[in-house]
């Protein structure tokens, strides 16, 4: 893996609907957040790494170049990453591998949305294949209720059941985002409030479904030595993994998720993971769909295919069971598309320092953050450490 690397400081807009601020000042505030986090100015950054979801969305192209000033970035070297769903995860690979690689030693990463001044459906369905696929992949909801459907078909999950876990999920996660001072949607919700909910795509219903979000995460990753030397608690990058598959949706199994499930095996056999349920304190899992949510359960090895639902009914992944995820109320809750990945590892590294505050899970050392993209073919995740 090269040099380790350090998590040193995250910084986080209030995410929502931000109409008090332009994109520009959006962007400078996660900036500033993490500056005064971390102690650090814009003169010890060695190189910048930026992300939005396609750039149609921003309503201009160089991204990276109009937040240049936002991102104290003038006069430094800048990159964007761009992977849709989950360009926050692959800022945050891009940042690490500087580093690790010793292309650089301190290097600012910072993902941003302001997605209530465009169209981000619309944008969407521009991502899938445009003369076969768009015509019946409406936008995110088109796509994650294809694979819901197959994945509840495949295993033969009861219609009763997976309404049941599905509110069960958005109960618990609207729940925690009223301990997330940075969250965008708190809302108390009951089960009966998500299963009666108006559909969206079927079987997904509103409640079931992330929200349109307006936000910034910027993360600050160091070498093991500059890490040292500033002498903050660290959140160590343990393990990295990716994987994409075929553009085209009906070329892979989406249940049975080889991108999803590759990218946790090459993470945990870096990071020496051998049973992540047991191993692993806290994830923060890509959720922006409940259903989706349990089958990255499946996928990432916490449980057989087919069993998330009966899990997540005893608790299993709750706040106060066996493996918490999502404490923050996760994707479900806020959804700023370029930053979203990004939120997962800056929670993920805030668990591990023990600096999540009201949503903290207590003694947690080892953490997964996860981020999906694309048309639904990248998956990548982070494990970090509180230890190096």
């Amino acid at each position: 893996m090269g040099r380790a690397v350090a998590i040193i400081g995250v910084g986080q807009t209030h995410h929502g609907r931000r109409m008090d601020v332009s994109y520009p000042d959006l962007v400078r505030e996660a900036v500033v957040r993490v500056f005064e986090d971390t102690g650090l100015s814009p003169e010890d950054i060695d190189g910048v790494v930026s992300g939005t979801m396609p750039s149609m969305m921003e309503g201009i192209a160089l991204t990276h170049f109009y937040f240049a000033e936002a991102m104290q970035a003038v006069g430094k070297p800048i990159l964007k990453t761009e992977t849709c769903g989950s360009t926050g995860v692959s800022i945050a690979h891009t940042a690490f591998y500087w580093v690790s690689s010793g292309l650089a030693d301190i290097v600012l990463a910072v993902g941003h949305e302001k997605m209530n001044e465009g169209n981000s459906q619309a944008t969407m369905t521009t991502v899938a294949e445009p003369f076969y696929q768009r015509y019946f992949i409406s936008g995110a909801p088109g796509v994650f209720s294809m694979q819901s459907q197959m994945w509840t078909a495949r295993y033969g999950i009861s219609e009763e059941k997976i309404r049941d876990a599905a509110a069960f999920v958005s109960v618990t996660h609207h729940d925690d985002a009223f301990d997330n001072p940075y969250a965008h949607v708190k809302v108390k919700v009951s089960m009966d409030d998500v299963k009666n909910a108006r559909v969206i795509t079927y079987p997904i219903r509103l409640l079931d479904v992330c929200p349109n979000s307006d936000g910034a995460c910027a993360v600050i990753f160091a070498s093991e030595e500059a890490a040292k030397r500033i002498g903050r608690k660290a959140a160590w990058v343990k393990g990295v993994g990716y994987r994409g598959e075929e553009y085209f949706f009906g070329d892979s199994d989406k249940v049975v998720w080889e991108s999803a499930i590759q990218a946790a095996r090459q993470a945990y056999d870096q990071a020496g993971i051998k049973d992540p349920r047991k191993e692993l304190d806290v994830a923060e899992v890509y959720n922006p769909f409940t259903y989706q949510e349990m089958l990255f359960y499946e996928c990432f090895g916490f449980c057989d295919f087919g069993t998330s639902p009966d899990l997540v009914l005893k608790g299993t992944f709750t706040r106060r069971g066996e493996l918490p995820c999502d404490p923050s109320g996760g994707v479900l809750c806020t959804n700023p598309i370029g930053a979203t990945g990004l939120i997962r590892v800056a929670e993920a590294a805030m668990q591990v320092t023990g600096r999540a505050g009201d949503h903290q899970i207590p003694g947690a050392k080892l953490a997964l953050a996860h981020a999906m993209g694309g048309v639904d073919q990248f998956n990548g995740i982070m494990i970090l450490g509180s230890n190096l």
